[in-house]
């Protein structure tokens, strides 16, 4: 798509009711000529300001690779009558490794980005971005997905951010993977976002770990408005969490990603699961994210584990994190497995559920598996067979 044309030949198309297309004959490219352009010819612009919409448009196909929908929303938001200036933002890109696909992107989601001045306003921000530790690979990835951290201020923006989060964090190491997860915390108001919140939570008895775990685990948490943020906060006390505990942080994550009539409907599902309402909130206790489980997810899991399986509910309730865990990848082979196990009398019948299908992959196989190879030869190859993936493993 880049350099169909040499940019410095792209001539202004003066034309009304104008849109550019491409017809490829004998190798060449030829401009034609189409009309039902509504944002351009629709418009009351002047005979010039169409000008220079027409050379935007053309030089955002030619010169950056924009389908000539994009082209045309993204001359709205940008007008230039000369390559001079693109060319310049063009070539810095380049210059650093941006790749055309991600040169494309950046101009599709932020037009202005092509009138800067590459020396003044886009080198700075990724100096700073080298400065605190980010990789030259991580970087292009984390600007070409969010470009308007470019338009970020450094002075009022970036540096602020960098500097409390290091206060609170301690080390370059977790401020980096906080950006990394979240690239648009960058973007807030820290005075009036995430200082309040952090400082909240200090007041709360929140430990210096627990603030830590969700600033980098949970950024987008972290700096959300303060106001929604003390709501859920309230709400997470109420259901009795204590602050000084790490589940006091996962719960102020689920809660801020679910209204309450959502959460209220999972509390009514899991109730016809034989879940009350006691329970199921002892059971989000334990395991907040048992709640962001879909619908489907939950009456999928429970159908399997107890009307097929024959679990008790009660039994899953005081595992919930099941219920997160992959039914046709985890829980179906697994349960497979125990199954057969069961049958033959090799494992005890008040298994829990959590016993089986929480360790990692390594224990499971041996505890489960390998460990009875001799009695079960076949138990592998049944593990395996269940496995939607098809994956084969070495023991």
């Amino acid at each position: 798509m880049f350099g169909f044309l040499c940019s410095r030949q792209l001539l202004p198309l003066k034309h009304r009711r104008t849109h550019l297309g491409f017809l490829q004959q004998n190798g060449f490219f030829i401009v034609k000529s189409f009309t039902s352009v509504g944002s351009l010819s629709e418009s009351n612009q002047k005979p010039e300001e169409e000008g220079k919409h027409s050379f935007a448009v053309f030089y955002l196909i030619n010169s950056c690779g924009l389908s000539t929908k994009s082209a045309i929303l993204a001359s709205q938001r940008v007008l230039f009558q000369s390559p001079e200036r693109p060319d310049s933002v063009l070539n810095f890109f380049k210059e650093n490794g941006f790749s055309n696909a991600q040169i494309s992107r950046i101009v599709r989601m932020l037009p202005l980005i092509l009138l800067s001045h590459p020396e003044k306003t886009l080198l700075p921000k990724i100096e700073l971005l080298r400065s605190i530790g980010v990789s030259s690979s991580d970087l292009i990835t984390i600007l070409s997905l969010n470009p308007f951290l470019f338009r970020s201020s450094i002075k009022k923006r970036l540096i602020p951010c960098y500097d409390f989060l290091k206060s609170v964090l301690l080390v370059d190491e977790k401020v980096l993977t906080t950006f990394k997860r979240s690239p648009r915390a960058f973007l807030c108001d820290v005075p009036k976002t995430v200082a309040p919140n952090i400082s909240l939570l200090r007041q709360l008895g929140a430990p210096p770990s627990t603030i830590s775990f969700l600033v980098t685990n949970y950024p987008s948490a972290a700096f959300t408005k303060h106001a929604k943020f003390v709501e859920v906060v309230h709400q997470v006390m109420e259901m009795g969490f204590d602050p000084t505990k790490t589940v006091f942080v996962l719960a102020i994550q689920v809660l801020l990603k679910m209204s309450k009539p959502k959460l209220e409907s999972r509390l009514e599902l899991y109730k016809r699961w034989g879940w009350p309402k006691d329970m199921a909130l002892a059971a989000f206790k334990s395991f907040p994210n048992c709640m962001l489980s879909s619908e489907e997810k939950i009456t999928k899991t429970m159908d399997f584990l107890v009307n097929k399986i024959g679990w008790p509910s009660a039994n899953i309730a005081r595992n919930p994190s099941v219920i997160t865990l992959s039914l046709e990848n985890k829980i179906i082979p697994r349960c497979s497995v125990v199954q057969i196990l069961l049958a033959k009398g090799l494992v005890k019948n008040n298994l829990a559920v959590g016993t089986f299908l929480r360790p990692s992959e390594r224990i499971f196989l041996e505890k489960f598996v390998i460990r009875f190879q001799d009695d079960v030869p076949e138990l592998l190859n049944v593990y395996q067979g269940k496995m939607s993936s098809g994956c084969r493993i070495s023991v």
